[in-house]
């Protein structure tokens, strides 16, 4: 089974084929992906690239466009003042799945 490390929006993911990714959220109106390799894994053979390996191609498909993760809380608190403030966020994220590493 082929893995590659892709970059998505700035960050790397180890992906592999038919695999479903959370990445960050995509511009409006992206269907498909197609980028480099950075590293590539095929069974024991791995494949460094200086960036990107050559001729090693993924793409991928977006599944859903906006997905939200998780709320995360956040307290802000200062002892003896009773004072507390609670907020919350909930990133976005967008669905992809990997069609093919050549």
């Amino acid at each position: 089974m082929k893995k590659a490390v892709v970059l998505i929006g700035g960050k790397q993911y180890l992906a592999s084929e038919k695999e479903t990714l959370r990445v960050d959220l995509l511009p409006a109106g992206t269907k498909e992906l197609e980028t480099g390799a950075l590293l590539v894994i095929d069974g024991d053979k791995t494949t460094v690239g200086t960036p990107e390996v050559a001729g090693v191609k993924v793409k991928a498909k977006v599944v859903e466009e906006e997905v939200k993760g998780e709320k995360v809380r956040v307290i802000r608190y200062h002892s003896k003042k009773r004072v507390h403030k609670e907020t919350g966020h909930r990133q976005k994220y967008s669905l992809i799945e990997i069609v093919s590493i050549k």
